[in-house]
């Protein structure tokens, strides 16, 4: 019986051996095609598939985005920015309710207007606001007034709707000159393509006007208000308005941006006097 269990052990243990034998031969098999495979891949030539290239070039723009981006909205900031968009929506609700129902029963449409625009360091986003003008008007007559803003040298930034603008529907004008059109906004904000503070964000074919110099304004995050909207806004010039932004952008801190926000309704009522005394 001893002997017996001593053959089964070592039967047992040829097994063994014969399987981690099998096995080492298996992975340096494996090792020596895959060595093949690829010395043939690059004698070849070959280079990394078009998405392989796509990624690996893109992360280093993806990390240096981030970066940056941390940069220009510090954790203040975005506290700040979220704190204060959800009190004001949720302080505001009622209003945007009313302005709403107004805007469906003076003008057929949707009540919210949806647009892309330019926003921290050229990338572009969604902006979302109260419809002020009727559905599908035609926009090339602004694109050519704000491109003649940026060629003038001191004309000021008058809104091409200062006056009588046929594209406006019933009560547009009150929405555009309080700012309320703006409010559905506050969503940006949360989501991060806008804060409460900063430049104008632009729309694409003004951006594509814009010059290297001008483009500096979007060093920032873009803002529902800004230090060009509380220093003059309408009265300045294209050239004022960038240099105000990038100011803005190379010197912000909590103290501005409160500062701002304090200037903000002053500035409001400012606009609605100019179109009420523009009649």
């Amino acid at each position: 019986m001893g002997l017996g269990v001593a053959g089964n052990a070592t039967r047992g243990g040829e097994r063994t051996e014969r399987r981690r034998n099998s096995v080492a031969s298996g992975w340096k098999e494996r090792d020596e095609t895959m060595s093949v495979l690829s010395e043939e891949y690059c004698q070849a030539g070959a280079s990394m598939s078009p998405v392989e290239e796509a990624v690996t070039a893109r992360a280093p723009a993806v990390s240096s985005i981030r970066s940056e981006y941390r940069t220009a909205m510090p954790r203040w900031k975005r506290i700040m920015d979220v704190m204060g968009a959800l009190f004001a929506a949720i302080l505001l609700t009622p209003l945007m309710v009313c302005v709403a129902a107004l805007i469906k029963v003076v003008s057929p449409g949707p009540v919210l207007y949806r647009q892309t625009r330019i926003g921290f360091r050229g990338r572009p986003f969604t902006c979302w606001k109260f419809r002020s003008m009727h559905v599908d008007n035609d926009a090339s007559e602004h694109a050519a007034y704000v491109k003649d803003l940026i060629q003038s040298s001191d004309a000021p930034m008058v809104k091409l709707d200062m006056g009588r603008d046929p594209r406006l529907i019933p009560l547009g004008r009150l929405f555009r000159a309080t700012a309320i059109d703006e409010l559905p906004q506050l969503l940006c904000v949360l989501r991060g393509d806008m804060s409460l503070i900063g430049p104008r964000p632009c729309i694409p074919y003004e951006y594509e006007a814009y010059s290297e110099h001008h483009r500096r304004r979007l060093d920032a995050i873009p803002g529902l208000t800004g230090l060009w909207q509380v220093s003059g806004k309408n009265h300045t010039t294209f050239e004022e308005m960038v240099e105000l932004d990038i100011e803005y952008s190379e010197r912000k801190t909590i103290w501005l941006d409160l500062v701002i926000l304090m200037m903000t309704p002053k500035t409001i009522f400012i606009q609605l006097k100019d179109i009420i005394t523009s009649r």
